[in-house]
């Protein structure tokens, strides 16, 4: 009988934890696209600034030089979990999202180098290009419990009778 196909973990289990800058405009047009495309909802968010960011990258020792990029850690309430950042954080995203996003896998089979020039250069110009935000992204109710930051505050929050 032979072998089965080894399972990518990375999309298979979950949900993964995307973790974003709260003040830059492009991260927020990020976590909205990826709202509206995630229809399996295999996607949790939480800004790079907040609790459950630093919690979760202190699993993954040295955390210098992630305050502007965009990371993703797969898997991330289970074991193995995996972290990515920069272009492969974005490429694993695309995947994740299905057709026709998960065509842009085919930027994978460029050398890590070179993805991460092009995403350092954006990164290096996107307040210029997408504004700067005052405030992180706030979710729309129905979005709520898929930031773990925000759920904590809103279970926290005594209810008003």
């Amino acid at each position: 009988m032979p072998e089965s196909e080894p399972q990518d973990s990375r999309s298979e289990a979950g949900p993964h934890l995307l973790l974003y800058d709260g003040g830059c405009g492009l991260c927020h047009g990020l976590v909205r696209a990826v709202l509206e495309r995630d229809r399996g909802g295999v996607f949790h968010f939480a800004s790079l600034q907040g609790r459950v960011a630093t919690e979760q990258l202190d699993r993954f020792g040295d955390r210098s030089g992630l305050g502007d990029t965009v990371v993703v850690i797969a898997n991330y309430q289970g074991h193995p979990a995996e972290c990515l950042t920069k272009a492969r954080a974005a490429i694993f995203v695309m995947r994740a999202l299905g057709w026709p996003w998960r065509a842009a896998a085919v930027f994978g089979l460029l050398p890590a180098t070179w993805l991460d020039r092009a995403y350092d250069m954006i990164a290096r110009h996107r307040y210029r290009i997408f504004g700067r935000r005052d405030q992180c992204f706030l979710p729309g109710p129905e979005y709520q419990r898929r930031f773990p930051d925000r759920a904590d505050a809103v279970a926290a929050k005594p209810e008003v009778s």
